[in-house]
């Protein structure tokens, strides 16, 4: 059967590399630039049909999360298909479009349906990585996961700081026009700039439609060592993504409902992201060389420990320190995890291996808040204003969820992965040379 070949993959992967990190920190950046401000459009645009504002907020969070859990393996399979530079453009193309349309909403509602659309039709993380894996040298996919991840985290950590600033000087509408023009400048660059010489799969024998879309899916899950990748990853996104609604109402507590303390907050996400941005390259080449899984258990480690004295702060100053801390080894697992992926399965199912990455990615945003919400009213024990040690004890969660990936990690991904690679990585040329000369065959 003929496999679907991308020649960037051996000939030109550094600059493919490059292209779709500048892209990924763009609309990283304009993706997180209306999260500041999200609440708060919700209330000013009010009910069309007298909806409780809370529940609202909450669809407005979630129903995006959702929608791309279920519409990311749908869109992965399709870039195996018809190419992965295809489900690049229309992931950031469609979020511009989206977007856009968010700042002339006219109700709360219609804001709730605008973002169940981008969670069905975007997706930029996962479609960027299936084109990294497709494309970048086995021996050197921790590097350019590493750098993807760093795109991601410079983007999130001064996206807020923009959205913030647009919303207070602007306006919402100007703020969301702005956050289009960033994912379309995005989309423009990949268009332009980056080449796939794709060469779509020989018809299959197998079944066709739904069943061979669920049977090319379950070949994927059934490839060894994936299923447990997938559960780890839940289990960190779970554990990084549950703070989040919470930060702000502790920093609150903290400061006794200073003015400051929404600087106080933004500081900490920043410096939280901006530690992930330095380590997260430098981790990421580490594991290419030591070993990808054994860069994983540390930093999986690391974590879980920085996030347990978070639970007893009594001082922002420590909590901005420590929270940078956490972003520093997160560093090392969100990118190590995501380049095992591609070391245990084949370049050409590169799509929807990372279409089942987002949809885990998803689904662990989508449930994390509930997860954390629990945990702080089991904490609070029923107080109507819970105090801010109820609200820290979400980091103790988390810290359970890194201390679990640990466990994982350790049980179900065999040592020999990382073997395995370095002995590959001494003799990766040549291999790479034919597949190289077999792409501008086949183009």
């Amino acid at each position: 059967m003929s496999l679907p070949t991308t020649s960037p993959a051996a000939s030109n992967w550094r600059r493919v590399l490059l292209v779709l990190a500048v892209a990924q920190l763009l609309t990283a950046i304009g993706f997180s630039t209306i999260f500041p401000f999200l609440p708060r459009y919700v209330e000013h645009l009010g009910s069309a049909s007298g909806a409780p504002v809370l529940l609202l907020v909450t669809l407005v969070f979630s129903v995006q999360a959702l929608a791309m859990m279920l519409a990311s393996p749908v869109w992965g399979a399709l870039g195996d298909r018809f190419g992965r530079k295809r489900m690049v453009e229309r992931a950031m193309y469609s979020g511009a479009i989206t977007i856009l349309l968010m700042g002339f909403a006219g109700s709360a509602e219609e804001l709730v349906g605008l973002r169940l659309l981008q969670g069905l039709t975007t997706g930029v993380m996962g479609a960027s990585a299936s084109m990294v894996a497709a494309a970048a040298p086995r021996e050197r996919i921790g590097y350019a996961m590493g750098l993807m991840q760093t795109a991601l985290l410079s983007g999130v950590s001064v996206g807020p700081v923009i959205g913030g600033f647009l919303e207070y000087t602007l306006g919402y509408r100007a703020a969301f026009m702005v956050t289009a023009g960033l994912l379309l400048t995005g989309g423009l660059i990949v268009t332009t700039l980056v080449r796939e010489h794709f060469v779509p799969p020989a018809p299959s024998a197998g079944r066709r439609g739904l069943g061979g879309f669920a049977q090319a899916l379950g070949v994927v899950l059934r490839t060894p060592v994936v299923a447990p990748l997938f559960v780890v990853r839940f289990l960190a996104w779970t554990g990084r993504s549950m703070i989040i609604p919470f930060l702000p109402l502790l920093v609150v507590a903290l400061m006794a409902g200073s003015e400051r303390a929404g600087l106080v907050t933004g500081l900490a996400i920043g410096a939280s992201s901006a530690a992930g941005t330095l380590t997260s390259v430098l981790l990421g080449r580490l594991g290419d060389r030591v070993g990808l899984r054994r860069v994983a258990l540390v930093c999986a480690g690391l974590t879980s420990l920085a996030y347990l004295p978070l639970a007893f702060i009594t001082s922002t100053t420590a909590l901005v320190l420590l929270y940078a801390l956490t972003g520093a080894t997160i560093g090392g697992v969100l990118p190590t995890l995501s380049a095992l992926l591609a070391r245990v399965t084949d370049r050409a199912s590169s799509g929807k291996v990372y279409g089942l990455d987002n949809a885990v990615g998803a689904g662990a945003r989508g449930v994390s808040p509930i997860i954390g919400g629990a945990v702080v009213a089991l904490v609070a024990g029923g107080a109507v204003e819970p105090a801010a040690r109820a609200y820290a004890s979400v980091f103790l969660a988390a810290a359970g969820c890194f201390a679990l990936a640990l466990v994982m990690v350790a049980l179900l991904v065999p040592a020999r992965i990382d073997a395995t690679a370095a002995a590959a990585g001494h003799s990766a040329a040549a291999p790479g040379q034919r597949t190289a000369a077999s792409g501008r065959e086949r183009s």
